[in-house]
């Protein structure tokens, strides 16, 4: 079975490319509301119409001349990438009414508006990718070669791209290249940076504490750029909306262009700080256990959601699930329900109650007195390591050599992240 990788980078096109690129996804988006409009048609008058992408590019292919005279201006593999996303958003439709779908309902593909949909097309034929002989470069058919920003090649690393999808975010253009992942024939790693198993129990007062006494605070990008992007859209709320045929004005455009590159510039951040943690926990643990957090249930609380997602525990877990399958790294998710945070990792005795403000861990039975997050992890990596002990009880299951943290116990440790600090490190694992 083949498997797919997708490889994004930036484009960096002239303004000239910049039109053409605007111009094929004004097609594609004016090819699928056109074809839309169609299909309701013909169902409006009873028919049984058949919207698989290639009876749409045949209906296409014979009235295009009539319907839009223009479209030799643009590749047609604009035309197809729209008729193949309306194929399956009406496949969706059509599955969710037959419960198809699992119960979740889909509801009727609608509109793209140019003022508030994506502008994006693909190509799936003819010469597009990588130029030989210029690494920062792609091919796009009818645009010629766009410059990117980043080494592409390196990115590809020699492997088949079977798809390119080019489209436009906070007034910047990407290519999304979906390449075919090679088996790795090469032997999996068998020693890591360190020997041990690891848990982690992630947070949003600390973005992820580790069972080693790691911690990795929580750079909250989302409530530290809040203040500018409130000020932002204060200003494009003064602006005018209704001139130029409802558009808006010229003002309003470059207020609304600010707004996006901000939350475009947070969720690159994010993207950037869970990408490194968890390639690092990949390369340097063969063992990893996680929680299986219920993220939706958790945002159902309205002070905690903003920063739930602002951590974003499922793109965390998504991405450590593909790099530890990658890298042949065993990772151990732990039923939700597990008291992690309740349960005294020495002696296994379980609070009834454990509200979020008590950070310190203070067990009533044998007076250990630790963090609550470090004691979490370290019941989280031995009930991934020792599945029959979950609770913990019965001896002393703890990393041999580790010490007994507290808050006052921090160290900091040459990491890949500058504000890695460690809680009560056992001393012979300073170095590690």
């Amino acid at each position: 079975m083949t498997a797919y990788e997708a490889v994004k980078v930036r484009l960096d096109p002239t303004p000239r490319q910049a039109r053409l690129l605007a111009s094929h996804a004004g097609a594609a988006r004016f090819a699928y509301n056109l074809m839309l409009s169609h299909v309701r048609r013909q169902l409006s008058l009873g028919e049984h119409p058949d919207w698989t992408m290639y009876a749409m590019r045949r209906w296409w292919n014979e009235w295009k001349d009539e319907i839009a005279p223009w479209w030799r201006e643009n590749s047609k593999e604009a035309y197809n990438s729209a008729f193949e996303w309306l194929s399956q958003a009406l496949k969706n439709w059509s599955d969710s009414r037959k419960g198809r779908r699992g119960g979740r309902r889909v509801g009727w593909p609608k509109y793209k508006s140019k003022r508030t949909s994506i502008p994006r097309f693909a190509y799936t034929t003819g010469s597009f990718g990588l130029i030989d002989g210029d690494p920062k470069a792609l091919r796009l058919p009818r645009i010629g070669r766009v410059h990117c920003m980043e080494n592409a090649a390196r990115l590809v690393h020699g492997r088949r791209i079977v798809r390119m999808t080019v489209s436009r975010r906070a007034g910047a253009w990407y290519a999304a290249l979906t390449v075919e992942q090679q088996p790795d024939t090469r032997p999996m790693a068998k020693t890591r940076r360190r020997d041990y198993p690891v848990g982690v129990d992630l947070g949003v007062k600390t973005l992820a504490t580790l069972s080693d006494g790691t911690i990795f605070p929580n750079p909250r990008g989302y409530v530290r750029a809040q203040r500018r992007l409130r000020r932002a859209q204060q200003t494009l709320s003064r602006r005018d909306k209704d001139t130029n045929h409802g558009r808006g004005s010229n003002r309003r455009r470059k207020a609304l262009d600010h707004v996006q590159h901000i939350y475009a510039r947070i969720a690159a951040q994010r993207a950037d700080r869970i990408g490194k943690l968890t390639t690092w926990l990949t390369a340097t643990y063969p063992d990893i256990s996680i929680e299986d957090l219920n993220v939706q249930g958790v945002t159902r609380n309205h002070r905690l959601a903003k920063h739930v997602l602002d951590a974003d525990f499922g793109e965390f877990r998504r991405q450590l699930e593909c790099k530890t399958a990658r890298a042949g790294t065993r990772l151990h998710v732990i039923d939700r329900w597990f008291p992690s945070s309740k349960t005294c990792h020495r002696c296994g005795t379980v609070k009834a109650k454990l509200p979020l403000s008590e950070r310190v861990y203070r067990c009533d039975e044998c007076g250990l007195t630790m963090d609550r997050d470090l004691n979490a992890a370290i019941n989280i990596m031995v009930a991934g390591s020792a599945p029959e002990t979950l609770n913990a009880r019965g001896g002393d299951v703890r990393r041999p050599g580790l010490a007994e943290a507290t808050q006052t116990s921090v160290k900091r440790e040459p990491s890949w992240h500058a504000n890695a600090v460690r809680l009560g490190a056992a001393p012979g694992n300073r170095d590690m």
